[in-house]
């Protein structure tokens, strides 16, 4: 697969804001990005920085799905976590109520105990790999994330950036599905905003 550079850098973590006063509502810019078409969500994604992974690990992220129609499978809005452990940065994945766009994230089945699941790693592109198509992304690959077996989970490749350098809240995700040595594109951008601290560490 060819790789796809960027003019853009990876960057340094810059301040995150504190949670406390973070509403759990997506912000104006977020919205605009919904409303994107996918020619235009490329064009951003490919401006984008890569992220720091001392940015995110810590952290949980509102999820929006960019396609309508992925609210019929129930997973228009979801949330991604990220954490450290053992020297990898990892993430997972929770279902929230499939409410309006606008609305509240509210994991499920329950918010302070949220179900975990399709889990990755995170790391910087090698451009050496098979998932090798934007170098100035983080890959997050769930075939690493040591998930049940037959879990079609298993064949995501997700692509992430920041849409801005100085913003680490706000970022872009493009996703792939690997099929033996393929890599078929899905057509689809996710957008994260990031939600709350997550869990230092997760059982499983």
């Amino acid at each position: 697969m060819t790789a796809t550079t960027a003019t853009t850098a990876t960057i340094a973590a810059p301040p995150v804001a504190p949670d406390a006063l973070r509403p759990n509502q997506p912000g104006d810019r977020v919205l605009a990005l919904e409303r994107l078409s996918n020619a235009e969500l490329e064009q951003v994604f490919m401006r984008g920085a890569t992220p720091a992974l001392s940015a995110i690990a810590g952290w949980e992220f509102r999820g929006l799905n960019t396609p309508p129609w992925f609210r019929l499978l129930g997973i228009k809005k979801f949330i991604k976590g990220f954490y450290s452990e053992g020297g990898t940065t990892w993430g997972y994945n929770c279902p929230v109520e499939q409410n309006r766009v606008d609305g509240p994230w509210l994991a499920k089945p329950d918010d302070a105990n949220p179900k975990r699941f399709g889990f990755y790693t995170v790391a910087a592109v090698d451009a050496t790999a098979t998932d090798n198509r934007y170098l100035h992304a983080l890959l997050l690959d769930y075939g690493k994330g040591n998930n049940p077996r037959f879990d079609p989970s298993a064949g995501l490749r997700d692509y992430l950036v920041q849409v801005d350098a100085a913003d680490p809240d706000l970022l872009l995700g493009k996703a792939y599905y690997a099929a033996g040595p393929l890599r078929l594109p899905t057509y689809s951008f996710f957008i994260l905003e990031r939600h709350r601290r997550g869990p230092a560490a997760i059982a499983r």
